[in-house]
């Protein structure tokens, strides 16, 4: 399984919707990604996790990388996650108290705006 990545702007965040696999062999794509947002000034990042079908501890790492790289510039790194074996591996690995998930893009907009 490849991975895919679409990145698009809503309401100024800049959403990187992901599908297929992060694991060893597709996350250096996703980590690159990330850093030519940044490189680019972008600071205010939504990962759509919804299409992801696996996610490995390469994966969560790019992720916590990524999330370092936006709070460096005062920025954010938001997850969009509903599914439950996922959230499952956020959890146990501590990092459900390091990201703020979210069920659905809506809710990851309407938080960003009270933020």
């Amino acid at each position: 399984m490849d991975l895919t990545l679409a990145t698009s702007e809503a309401d100024g965040k800049t959403i990187v919707a992901v599908g297929g696999e992060i694991d060893v062999y597709t996350a250096p794509r996703l980590r690159d990604r990330i850093t030519e947002l940044v490189a680019a000034g972008t600071y205010d990042l939504v990962i759509d996790m919804e299409g992801v079908e696996f996610l490995d501890s390469t994966g969560l790492g790019v992720l916590v990388g990524g999330l370092k790289k936006v709070r460096a510039n005062n920025g954010s790194l938001q997850l969009i996650c509903s599914q439950d074996r996922l959230l499952k591996i956020f959890r146990i690995t501590g990092l459900a108290k390091v990201f703020v998930i979210h069920d659905s893009l809506a809710a990851a907009l309407a938080s960003a705006d009270a933020s």
